[in-house]
């Protein structure tokens, strides 16, 4: 999956008193869309080569280069502009900057969405201690917004509900969708597969998580069974196929990124 980045480290620890580096990497983020050099390698400009703007944000660090966002997107000789959703499109991109790149989205969306109070509506300013955004007047505190939702694979006896969202790119997915306020991740397992394919499940059980930043989600995967009559009856506003594929007919995604992918890749080969 997309975080699994063998010797490669992620570091997240909150520090608002680190200084880029010449070399440390200045994210730009503008319209879903990310400032990125040209060419298929994936990679970000420079403090260097972005002028070491004023007001830059660290984000995190990547086998110990820092990652910080640039408040005001610029354009940059040499870099282009690249929409979120082709990001993991890209052939050459090493994985550690894709995940990276997915990161930032997160952070950034949330710093763009997070400048004012929702309850005074006074400017936040960031917290000093902490990844948060805090109000001077009335004190309120805000933290970036992690979406909980569940991917889910349904197993029929050596068959496998896969499914194509009526918008997106079309490739192969499993049920998913978000938990509601008052409901446990096995309650939205259910009622997700009730409304989308309109069939019972039983024997509920986890298998991995996954965060997701290009959506600010983290994803819980789970497989469960067919509880009695295994007709599908398709929710045609969300999706554009729902059916029941054998394991040696599952079609996988392009990479090997996401959460979904490795649980249809397991029910195929066997270990599931």
């Amino acid at each position: 999956m997309i975080q699994d980045l063998g010797s490669h480290r992620l570091e997240n620890q909150y520090d608002p008193e680190r200084i880029p580096a010449p070399e440390d990497f200045v994210i730009f983020w503008r319209d879903r869309s990310m400032l990125i050099a040209e060419g298929e390698e994936l990679s970000f400009p420079t403090a260097a080569q972005a002028g070491d703007p004023e007001g830059l944000i660290y984000l995190f660090s990547v086998d110990g280069r820092g990652f910080f966002l640039g408040r005001d997107p610029v354009d940059l000789p040499g870099f282009r502009w690249l929409p979120s959703r082709r990001l993991r499109a890209l052939p050459a991109a090493p994985k550690e900057y894709v995940f990276a790149a997915f990161t930032a989205m997160h952070l950034a969306e949330w710093y763009r969405r997070k400048r004012f109070c929702g309850a005074c509506g006074e400017t936040l300013n960031p917290d000093g201690r902490e990844r948060a955004m805090t109000c001077p007047r009335c004190g309120e505190k805000y933290y970036p917004r992690i979406n909980p939702a569940v991917i889910v694979g349904v197993i029929n006896g050596d068959r496998l509900l896969i499914t194509r969202y009526r918008e997106g790119n079309g490739i192969s997915a499993l049920i998913a969708g978000f938990t509601e306020i008052g409901e446990t991740l096995e309650e939205t397992v259910a009622r997700e597969v009730m409304e989308e394919a309109g069939i019972r499940v039983k024997n509920i059980r986890y298998y991995k998580s996954q965060p997701w930043g290009v959506a600010s989600d983290i994803l819980a995967g789970f497989f469960c069974e067919v509880d009695g009559d295994d007709r599908i009856t398709m929710d045609r506003s969300e999706l554009k196929y729902a059916r029941w594929v054998p394991r040696q007919e599952i079609i996988l995604q392009p990479t090997d990124y996401s959460l979904t992918n490795e649980m249809m890749r397991r029910f195929r080969d066997g270990e599931i």
